[in-house]
């Protein structure tokens, strides 16, 4: 049984370790394989395997686009079958966690497969670009919101723009980004993104 977090949430270092190993023996693949086709270093998916590192929802994409299953797959959830008429509720505290250290992410609604985007209720824990390698960059478009604190967003076309709380922001992701905290305390948002593997075409 997942341990749960303060907030009741799962914790979700070991849960992850165990789900991507799972997912990669169910599709023959071994870890030079999955890392070739999830555009990763071995090493740094023999990390995640083994609840070294936490990747970033970038990485988290790559993966999931190697595996070929739906990203929320990864959050140890079962997602639902693509059905009609779907629908999913995800009380306060109670979605999938994975901790990142730049971000913290909760997955909302992840019981439902290949979703059109991805809800993510995320505390944002970087206080400088310097704790990035680069600016993340992958297809898709997002959304997000403010709901407490304030936060800068990076790009490498736009100066940087600082969002307090009820604020809002819709951007490409093939757009270098990241997000950095500017209030006292860690910073939380609501993030939607779009849950694409190929680059959107205009």
């Amino acid at each position: 049984m997942d341990e749960t977090d303060k907030r009741g949430g799962r914790r979700h270092g070991h849960s992850l370790a165990a789900t991507l190993r799972r997912l990669r023996q169910e599709a023959g693949l071994n870890l030079n394989e999955l890392a070739q086709r999830s555009d990763l270093a071995p090493s740094t998916l023999s990390k995640i395997e083994n609840a070294q590192m936490s990747p970033t929802y970038e990485t988290l994409l790559s993966l999931a686009s190697g595996l070929d299953v739906d990203v929320t797959e990864l959050f140890a959830h079962k997602p639902s079958a693509p059905v009609s008429g779907r629908r999913t509720v995800t009380r306060k505290g109670e979605g999938a966690v994975l901790k990142a250290g730049t971000y913290d992410y909760e997955l909302l609604c992840a019981d439902i497969a290949r979703k059109k985007f991805v809800p993510l209720l995320t505390r944002i824990n970087a206080r400088s670009t310097r704790e990035f390698n680069t600016l993340v960059t992958h297809p898709g478009e997002e959304f997000i919101y403010v709901l407490e604190g304030s936060i800068v967003l990076h790009t490498d076309l736009y100066a940087p723009t600082e969002l307090k709380a009820g604020d809002s922001c819709y951007f490409d992701s093939l757009m270098g980004h990241a997000l950095i905290s500017s209030s006292d305390e860690p910073a939380t948002i609501l993030w939607v993104c779009s849950n694409v593997v190929e680059p959107l075409i205009g």
